[in-house]
């Protein structure tokens, strides 16, 4: 049975990457399921997405195509892991609140408690490591979000420092991990 991902990509420039992990996950054999905030979509089309993953894509939680489908429910229950990569101090802040103001906060809030659920934040190193940003990722790992640790490197504003996104390999290789781990 072919698992189902549920990859949420928020507003960072690390977004650009979502379509290399898309496409990586696809030839992996899962079903890459992709809701967007609307930061990110500034970033990288909803398009080129729905064209990798063969899926649509969610933008809007207030647009609903079908009736009878309220998309920001129904994705948490065909999902079996969700991940948020690239995670922005926004969206991570919105999570830790219990907002719900977009697709990506909506669905997380209606996502099963024991669905297993990622962050791999991707923002500057002042920002990542500010105590705000610090304590909603705690608030978020005592809920059972884990996070894929960022790494140090020249970051697209020209510092050094932690902050941009974890290599794909890493998360890929986090994603199988949980995976595996959940059919035992």
């Amino acid at each position: 049975m072919t698992k189902t991902i549920l990859l949420a990509i928020s507003g960072s420039i690390s977004a650009y990457k979502s379509a290399d992990l898309t496409s990586q996950l696809k030839k992996l054999g899962y079903n890459v399921q992709i809701i967007m905030s609307e930061a990110a979509t500034k970033f990288i089309t909803p398009l080129t997405l729905q064209v990798l993953s063969k899926n649509p894509v969610y933008t809007d939680v207030m647009e609903e195509k079908v009736a009878d489908r309220i998309n920001h429910i129904e994705l948490g229950k065909e999902t079996d892991l969700f991940i948020l990569a690239p995670a922005s101090a926004n969206t991570i802040a919105k999570l830790a609140n219990g907002l719900a103001d977009s697709m990506i906060t909506a669905t997380a809030l209606a996502l099963p408690n024991d669905l297993p659920k990622f962050i791999a934040p991707a923002m500057n190193t002042k920002m990542y490591d500010n105590p705000l940003t610090q304590r909603n990722l705690s608030i978020l790992n005592e809920i059972g979000y884990q996070e894929i640790q960022p790494r140090s490197s020249l970051l697209a504003c020209g510092d050094i420092g932690r902050g941009a996104l974890a290599e794909l390999s890493d998360i890929i290789e986090v994603i199988e991990e949980a995976l595996d781990e959940s059919e035992k």
